[in-house]
């Protein structure tokens, strides 16, 4: 619990922080666009999301063929189904950001 108290007040603290960035510059310079560094995070979110989706649901597969080895065709074919899917979520987030960031 103490953990996710710090994250919180440290998340707090940057958001609060973030009117310093707004500041106009001094010699009119373009403002850099924050749209690659945003999509660079949503890709880091969903790869990562979906990578533990695909361990979690490998690990529940191993255990399930361990206790009753004769459902192993079901059980593989639910495996690799869900296993495209979840592959196509990171797949589709890679596809909306190339077409999203230029």
């Amino acid at each position: 619990m103490r953990k996710l108290q710090y994250a919180l007040m440290a998340l707090a603290a940057l958001f609060m922080a973030s009117p310093a960035f707004a500041q106009a510059t001094g010699g009119g310079a373009a403002t850099p666009s924050w749209v690659p560094i945003g999509a660079g995070i949503g890709m880091a979110i969903a790869s990562g999301l979906c990578g533990l989706g695909q361990g979690r649901a490998t690990a529940s597969a191993t255990e399930a063929l361990a206790r009753n080895p004769g459902a192993r065709a079901g059980i593989l074919t639910m495996l690799m189904l869900g296993l495209a899917f979840m592959e196509s979520l990171a797949l589709f987030t890679l596809v909306i950001i190339i077409v999203k960031v230029k």
